[in-house]
């Protein structure tokens, strides 16, 4: 029998595939349709002088490359289209294909359809990474050979043609990769929580949340739909687009099947069965956020029937990932994190709550169309100082100005360097 996987690589043998967007997740995706017998034309907005190496070495691979612009030429004959996820889906050279009926789907999607293994998909405004982390740290020593990728590292579209079919695949995905999924079927998908974020992209929230609920679209009741029990969007969402059997998880109270915290325990029920896992005392990450992504991770490890001293030794093990949190280093008795993935309002609330001590917050950016009102209220008498960098300046100095001192920065090393002066010891 020819498995989902087999007929779609067959399928592509010969077709004329045009990619668009030739970032990371462009080239993994052209690369993956060469291996596979397409015919692959890549397009760019940027010139070649602004693309990576490995962009332009797809020419010199077979690849028919259009840089700076999308000409009508190079979705000339195209039988199907391929956008990565920095691409905007409603470009007019997008919109022309479909109207003739010419198939668009994303690099995500074009994955999934490569490979045969099992995967858990994660997703959220705040956490996919850590939490993408933490599950594949929790399954590492299991049975089955895993692959941790997606928008948390290398493309999947890079990794599709070498995970087994016995294999599972963490994957941690975005709103931009799950709107152009048609046929993605994650065994376990995972609904961290949902905050307004990337409405520069986004013409609104619904828009961003349905996009979101994407990831339920081809469960079945066979399947695990993991979703925040604290968060009312998220868990307003899943009721309206998950089919899955629903695995909660709460810090703040019992949940009838899922993880949640008890008497300072991690605890997971399922089937009738209540079985603490690990003490919260054992948790290295700090903040509140960060226990609701240890919660999440241990439901959807669950269902691949990792034991709970397994669970308890990865648990205890996880040091966090890189730029969430993380801890770099003491100096003259200052402590300074990296934080900075956390790229909207509410991971800034969230980190800001991880701390007793005064902080001098170095923030800026770009603002994506958000409200930054509620970090006036996070940062009273919490941040003793905020070091401002980016196009966000104005925005951020009219939240923060009324509660705090403010000083502008024009750039990271300068504002490191603030930053450090008006710190003193023990902040």
């Amino acid at each position: 029998m020819t498995t989902r996987g087999e007929a779609w690589r067959k399928e592509l043998g010969g077709r004329r595939v045009t990619v668009v967007g030739l970032a990371r997740s462009g080239v993994a995706a052209a690369r993956l349709l060469l291996v596979l017998g397409a015919r692959v034309t890549g397009t760019d907005v940027k010139p070649a002088e602004a693309l990576p190496v490995e962009a332009r070495a797809l020419g010199h691979a077979g690849v028919r490359l259009f840089l700076g612009g999308h000409p009508p030429e190079a979705f000339e004959g195209a039988d199907l289209v391929v956008v990565s996820p920095g691409v905007p889906t409603e470009l007019d050279p997008l919109e022309a294909c479909r109207r003739r009926g010419v198939p668009v789907i994303g690099e995500l999607e074009l994955a999934w359809r490569a490979m045969e293994a099992d995967v858990i998909a994660v997703t959220g405004t705040n956490g996919k990474t850590t939490t993408t982390a933490l599950v594949g740290a929790l399954l590492a020593e299991g049975p089955r050979p895993v692959l941790v990728g997606g928008n948390i590292g290398r493309p999947l579209s890079a990794e599709a043609l070498g995970v087994p079919p016995d294999g599972l695949v963490v994957a941690e995905v975005s709103s931009f990769q799950l709107e152009t999924t048609e046929t993605f079927h994650p065994r376990v998908a995972a609904l961290l929580n949902l905050t307004p974020d990337h409405l520069d992209r986004h013409p609104d929230v619904a828009a961003y949340a349905a996009a979101k609920a994407r990831i339920f679209l081809r469960q079945t009741a066979e399947d695990w739909a993991v979703v925040n029990a604290d968060d009312p969007a998220a868990h307003a969402l899943a009721d309206r687009a998950a089919r899955a059997r629903r695995i909660a998880f709460s810090r703040t109270g019992r949940v009838p099947e899922g993880a949640f915290v008890w008497e300072g325990w991690i605890t997971l029920a399922l089937g009738g069965r209540e079985t603490p896992v690990a003490p919260v005392s054992e948790i290295f990450l700090r903040g509140a956020h960060n226990l609701e992504n240890v919660l999440a991770a241990t439901a959807c490890a669950a269902w691949a029937g990792t034991p709970p001293e397994r669970l308890r030794a990865a648990i205890r093990a996880f040091r966090g990932v890189a730029h969430r949190l993380e801890w770099v280093r003491e100096l003259a008795g200052v402590a300074f994190y990296n934080d900075s993935k956390g790229t909207n309002v509410d991971a800034t609330l969230k980190a800001l709550g991880s701390f007793e001590e005064p902080i001098v917050l170095i923030a800026g950016g770009r603002d994506k169309g958000q409200d930054f009102t509620p970090l006036a209220g996070a940062a009273r008498g919490r941040v003793k100082a905020a070091v401002l960098i980016g196009e966000g300046r104005p925005q951020l100095r009219a939240a923060l100005g009324p509660v705090t001192r403010v000083v502008e920065a024009a750039g990271m090393a300068e504002a490191v360097a603030e930053a450090r002066r008006l710190a003193a010891p023990g902040e």
